[in-house]
């Protein structure tokens, strides 16, 4: 009998927490819907659906344990009622549609933000694994290992002390549950002086090493519904944030509407609360000389900012940010799928699960990469480019 995929509702991103804290505290009664896309072409789906179907269903049987919640509660930023909410909750089947349609998969969940936060990451990482079983069967783990140690030597060989540190953040897209563990081990092992983390809540506590993660692209989508006017969302994304957890947690995400858009919000009152930004998409160089630049035009040294970078890492690309950058702000990297995902020769299948609508409004990210902007409704996403002032991308739909 296979081992279900999902062993434990902390099997996630951290971040998925942090944001439903903000959720139950705010904006209990929301509603949202969120949508799968496999933006890998031709992937057929079609043999894995009754298996995905089935680890859905264990999934929405897990319950968080006493020492699960306990963990939580050691966390300085995790309130008490939110461990006594948690306590009592359990993600609900009846909140996900799956469908596959001409060897095209459909997921689609829909319900109470603060009933379906915690599906996005487990539902991404059950796909993948189940895709992975059915298409590689018998996987070369010797060679899975040599890759995975030829990343690291190429860490070790940087000069001692000069800073370079990096976070696994592939949970979502993993080729499996054990391998993801493996990989981990064998870096908080190998590497214990650049090796900062994990974004995975379950390793984090069963290894002992430290949680990773802040803030999503939903959490700022959702305001684009939820504040008072669509040109100030951002801002008030950022004012819940700061209001929940004063101080702690104070990495910005900034491609939600494209970067340019962001910085004109980001003004001195969120640059001085925040202790640094996130880049996720568009050209990592360029967005750090702009924030560079507008920290500087705020009379902020940059130096004083950590700025994380975790979009399609790889070990090269993150040392060569690093080098270009470690005297001028305090860059740290979030690699995922390079890590976790690096297993068979065939590339990781490319999927997400958005955010698409909130209190039945649509909503989107802008994204600064060609291609991962996503939204259900053509003439909202013409309406928020006119009020950010941004190009309007072109949308490829399921």
């Amino acid at each position: 009998m296979t081992e279900p995929v999902i062993q434990s509702l902390l099997d996630t991103d951290m971040y998925k927490y942090t944001m439903m804290q903000v959720v139950l505290h705010q904006y209990p009664a929301a509603e949202v819907e969120y949508r799968f896309r496999c933006r890998t072409p031709g992937v057929d789906f079609s043999s894995c659906v009754e298996d995905i179907s089935r680890e859905i269903d264990h999934l929405c049987s897990l319950r968080l344990t006493e020492a699960e919640l306990a963990f939580l509660a050691t966390l300085d930023y995790i309130k008490p009622d939110f461990i006594h909410f948690l306590r009592l909750f359990r993600l609900e089947r009846g909140f996900v549609r799956l469908a596959c349609h001409d060897d095209r998969l459909e997921v689609v969940v829909r319900g109470p933000w603060l009933h379906t936060i915690l599906f996005e990451v487990p539902l991404l990482a059950i796909i993948s694994e189940v895709y992975c079983r059915h298409h590689y069967s018998r996987p070369d783990w010797q060679q899975a290992r040599a890759r995975l140690q030829h990343k690291m030597a190429k860490v070790a060989r940087e000069p001692a002390g000069n800073g370079f540190h990096f976070s696994d953040f592939g949970t979502r897209r993993r080729f499996s549950r054990r391998w993801h563990q493996e990989v981990v081990e064998t870096l908080l092992n190998g590497l214990p002086a650049q090796f900062s983390g994990t974004s995975n809540l379950d390793l984090s506590r069963r290894l002992g090493c430290r949680p990773m993660g802040t803030m999503a692209h939903e959490f700022l989508q959702a305001f684009q519904a939820l504040g008072p006017r669509l040109v100030d969302s951002q801002k008030a994304a950022l004012e819940a944030w700061v209001h929940e957890y004063r101080g702690r947690l104070g990495i910005a995400l900034t491609d939600v509407v494209g970067m340019d858009a962001f910085l004109r919000d980001f003004d001195l009152y969120f640059a001085k609360l925040f202790d640094g930004l996130r880049h996720d998409s568009g050209d990592p160089v360029i967005w750090t000389e702009k924030a560079l630049a507008h920290y500087r035009k705020l009379k902020i040294d940059p130096r004083s900012k950590r700025l994380v970078y975790s979009d399609s890492l790889t070990i090269d690309t993150a040392l060569a940010l690093y080098r270009r950058f470690a005297g001028q702000c305090h860059p740290a990297f979030g690699i995922g799928t390079h890590l976790t995902n690096d297993v068979v020769d065939t590339r990781p299948l490319n999927m997400v699960i958005k955010m698409t609508r909130c209190n039945g409004q649509a909503v989107a990210k802008l994204s600064d990469s060609p291609g991962k902007t996503m939204c259900e409704d053509a003439g909202y996403l013409a309406y928020l480019s006119r009020v950010f002032g941004v190009q309007a991308p072109i949308v490829k739909q399921n």
